[in-house]
């Protein structure tokens, strides 16, 4: 997948500047696809460029005007020949985990205390996650939502970011639990 996908799918639900879009980013399409701010206004440009997206000048009143983006019917052209294509296995690349898999030659203290943080932030995720499926299906309750609900799509994804930051918590927490029994209760 290309960021280009991730923008096209985000940009599904409206018209959205490139600062809306980061804060989307952070927090709805973060499951699956990571990207900095930086990067997603040189992507807008170039989708743009390509007729994906259209982008329009909005005038705002006591601020500065802003750029919002809509996907064109090239960019759901593009999104339906890129669902059609096989997806790649998951990857999974974390320094933690490489950390962790050479703990019984390091000092471990300091990998316990980054498996904590990570067990933090990922239940912070696992927080906004959660929130975010609640305001996604409104008063309906989830088999409800997910039989009669307009659009789902984003919904199911956040799903999966729900159950990996879940799995990431238990991980960590599991983790750092094992290490420090193993190191007699010293690392802290």
């Amino acid at each position: 997948m290309a960021l280009r996908h991730a923008v096209l799918a985000a940009l599904l639900d409206g018209e959205y500047s490139g600062y809306q879009l980061a804060k989307i980013f952070n927090v709805g399409v973060a499951n699956f696809w990571y990207a900095a701010p930086q990067q997603l206004y040189l992507e807008l440009t170039k989708l743009e460029a390509d007729g994906l997206v259209a982008g329009r000048e909005v005038v705002q009143r006591g601020r500065p005007s802003k750029r919002v983006f809509t996907v064109t019917e090239a960019g759901l052209d593009e999104l339906a020949a890129f669902a059609a294509t096989p997806a790649k296995p998951l990857l999974l690349r974390d320094d933690l985990v490489v950390k962790v898999h050479a703990a019984d030659l390091v000092e471990p203290a300091p990998v316990i205390a980054q498996l904590r943080e990570r067990a933090e932030e990922a239940a912070a995720k696992l927080l906004l996650f959660e929130q975010t499926l609640l305001r996604l299906r409104g008063d309906l309750g989830e088999e409800e939502f997910l039989r009669t609900g307009e659009r789902i799509g984003p919904y199911l994804s956040c799903l999966a970011g729900c159950r990996l930051e879940r799995e990431i918590r238990d991980w960590c927490r599991q983790t750092a639990r094992t290490l420090e029994e193993r190191a007699g209760g010293k690392a802290r």
